[in-house]
This record gives structure tokens, C-alpha cells and sequence, in this order.
């Protein structure tokens, strides 16, 4: 299964990297399998510390924003247990993990992981569509230089009802952020 959420591990100058990452996990969450690229910071730091730590969060807009690019200028953090890294404050779950191993055949590598410690800092919030949305829509974000804008432009609108029908404050600003980056790009393609 896929468990959409983000990732931080250790720069080389001791500063944290936090990304979006997607990995694989199992039921158990003892192992995780992630798929950075091999030109990203993350997998450059995973395989220099071989180690690091997934979050799960329910904070819709700072998933968004992580993956769009917009650096946070403060996440509250603390350290992790286990592992040399950084826990961000408002997770729901966290896991740090060590790196079993590294295939980097293709671009996009996988780093298998054993987890070695978790935490909860608080319950996960449940199912709300709107959160799915804006997801799905910052998802179809960061691919918009492979994917028609047809496509985009056809599910837009369902994204968009989902968070103005079951969304709360929280959930509409980061679906404004998300709009507004897609509206953004468009402009600078033309």
C-alpha cells in the first residue's frame, strides 16, 4: 500500500531536508519502501545517513506546499529517537528508519528501509474528502509538464466540489494554494 506523507533525513551541513514521498509500506509498517529519484536531495541524503524518518500528517496544506516546492521557513521539530534526524512537531505518526539497502539502476531508485522506532503524537483526524482533493489536485501538480491539461481540466471541477462541500478553513486555503500554483504555471507557459 502507498501511504502518501513526508519524509525528512539530514543534509550534508546538518540542516534538515523535509520532501513528499509515497512509499511503499507494509501492513505492519516495519518496512518502507521509498522511490526518490536519484537526483533529488532526498536520496542523496538517504544514501550518504542511511537513515531518516516518514511522517504521517493530516496537514493537507503543508503536504501541498512541500511538494510544490515552497520551502517551510520553520517546522517546529524535535529529535528522533533512534536514528540520527528530525521528527516534525505536528505529525500524526512518525517512523524512523535505517536503510537496508540501496538499488539504483533505474532513475528512480528504491531504498528499502527497516523501521527501527515510531511514535504518535496525536490521532490521525479520519477520512474527509476534501483532504483527499487536495491531494489528488497538488498530486496532478506536480506533474503537470507530462499530463494533457485536459485531464487536469476534467477532474479539476470534482476536486474542487469535494473541498468546498466537506472542507474546513484548513482545507480550502490549500486548495487555493494549489489552484493558484496550477493557474501560475499555466501563465508562464503561454
Amino acid at each position: 500500500m502507498i501511504i502518501e506523507g513526508l519524509c525528512t533525513t539530514t543534509n550534508a551541513d546538518g540542516s534538515m531536508n523535509i520532501a513528499p514521498m509515497g512509499p511503499i509500506v507494509d501492513a505492519e509498517f516495519s518496512s518502507i519502501l521509498l522511490r526518490p529519484f536519484q537526483s533529488s536531495t532526498t536520496f542523496q541524503n538517504l544514501a550518504r545517513e542511511k537513515c531518516g524518518v516518514f511522517h504521517v500528517v493530516d496537514d493537507v496544506l503543508q503536504l501541498a506546499r512541500t511538494a510544490l516546492g515552497e520551502k517551510p521557513e520553520h517546522v517546529e521539530t524535535f529529535s528522533a529517537t533512534k536514528v540520527s534526524g528530525k521528527v516534525l512537531a505536528n505529525a500524526c505518526r512518525w517512523f524512523e528508519f535505517e536503510v537496508t539497502s540501496i538499488n539504483a539502476d533505474q532513475p528512480r531508485s528504491e531504498i528499502t528501509t527497516r523501521v527501527v522506532h515510531e511514535g504518535t503524537l496525536h490521532n490521525w483526524s479520519g477520512f474527509n474528502r476534501a483532504k483527499h482533493a487536495v491531494i489528488e489536485a497538488t498530486i496532478l501538480c506536480t506533474r503537470l509538464h507530462i499530463l494533457p491539461a485536459e485531464e487536469i481540466d476534467a477532474v479539476w471541477p470534482f476536486l474542487a466540489s469535494a473541498v468546498e462541500k466537506t472542507g474546513g478553513p484548513a482545507e480550502r486555503e490549500a486548495f487555493e494554494f494549489v489552484s493558484n500554483y496550477l493557474n501560475e504555471y499555466r501563465r508562464s507557459q503561454q
